[in-house]
């Protein structure tokens, strides 16, 4: 089974945020969806070992910030590749609170639920939220699944659904003929104008802050 064929299906980009006790916390998610209109429900895919996982079903609400093309693209390393059980993924991060919930401030619109249902697979929980709050923000359009890959060239965690191996990755895939620099963290490849090598020793990872040597050459 060619697992590309998953990428044409309509996907966001989105952190889903709750509270752990008191302390706000979130991860990435890319599956999202309205299930109905009246009233207004919303289902999230969230993986089982995803601390946010956890901490929505004891919360039992949680908010959607979607994100933007023109989003700080630092929020999905910040959000996608470091856990809320040891990390605070709100640090310098800037947000508001809706229904009592955090926001983020970088976003083009947020959707607020509480949890009332869920459905468990082999490897995720499926929530279904009745949404309580939610607004548009902005004019700039939704960051698109399609648009996080091909424009700012990122990679999925393994915990997310949409998430292709390495291996599957390379199946179906023509290899770029120029080297480049990929980060060995999340994934992000390097395509400046200035070659990887000349770049200064202060050079971070856009997406997950991490230092140069973090990259390596494919």
């Amino acid at each position: 089974m060619n697992t590309n064929v998953f990428r044409n299906l309509s996907y966001g980009v989105y952190v889903v945020t709750t509270l752990d006790g008191s302390r706000p916390t979130g991860c990435v998610a890319n599956s999202v969806m309205q299930i109905t209109s009246s009233p207004a429900t919303i289902a999230v895919s969230m993986n089982h070992d995803n601390y946010t996982n956890d901490c929505m079903k004891r919360a039992g609400v949680f908010a959607v910030s979607i994100l933007s093309e023109k989003s700080d693209p630092s929020l999905i390393g910040q959000f996608g590749f470091q856990s809320g059980r040891d990390t605070d993924k709100f640090a310098g991060v800037s947000y508001e609170e809706q229904e009592h919930l955090p926001v983020l401030t970088d976003c083009c619109g947020y959707i607020v639920c509480k949890i009332i249902d869920q459905m468990e697979t082999n490897t995720h929980t499926v929530f279904l939220g009745e949404v309580i709050d939610g607004d548009s923000k902005g004019t700039d359009p939704a960051m698109t699944y399609a648009y996080y890959h091909k424009v700012i060239k990122g990679k999925s965690p393994k915990n997310a659904p949409t998430y292709l191996s390495e291996e599957e990755t390379e199946k179906t895939e023509t290899l770029a003929k120029k080297e480049t620099w990929v980060c060995s963290v999340c994934g992000y490849v390097y395509d400046g104008e200035t070659p990887f090598e000349e770049l200064p020793d202060s050079f971070t990872c856009p997406l997950c802050k991490m230092p140069k040597e973090k990259f390596i050459k494919k």
